[in-house]
C-alpha cells in the first residue's frame, strides 16, 4: 500500500508540474483583476479548467500523503523480518562444518 500511495504521489506531482507550465503567469498584483475582462470567453474557460485541476491535484496529493503516512512500514515488521533473516543465518552456520586445518 504505501509503495502505491508513493507512485501516485509521483504521478500527481508531475501531473502539477505540467499543467502548472501549461498555465499564463497571471503577475500584475492588484492589476490582475482588471485585466481578466479583456479575455476571451474560450480563453477564460481554459484557465478556470486548469485552476481547477491544479487545486485538485493539490488536494489529491494531501490526501495521499496522508494515506501514505498511515501505512508505512512499521519498525516492528521490520525489526522481525530483521530478526529471522539473522536467526535463518545462525541457523545455517551452526550447521556448517567447518573446514578442519591440518
Amino acid at each position: 500500500m504505501y509503495l502505491l500511495c508513493v507512485s501516485l504521489i509521483v504521478l500527481v506531482s508531475v501531473l502539477m508540474c505540467l499543467i502548472v507550465l501549461i498555465q499564463n503567469s497571471k503577475g500584475g498584483g492588484l492589476a490582475a483583476g482588471f485585466a481578466s475582462s479583456n479575455q476571451i470567453m474560450g480563453v477564460r474557460k481554459t484557465t478556470d479548467f486548469l485552476e481547477k485541476a491544479t487545486w485538485t491535484l493539490a488536494g489529491l496529493m494531501v490526501v495521499i500523503s496522508i494515506l501514505a503516512a498511515y501505512s508505512i512500514p512499521s519498525a516492528d515488521v521490520v525489526d522481525s523480518f530483521d530478526a529471522q533473516a539473522v536467526e535463518t543465518y545462525e541457523t545455517a552456520a551452526g550447521n556448517a562444518e567447518l573446514p578442519v586445518e591440518e
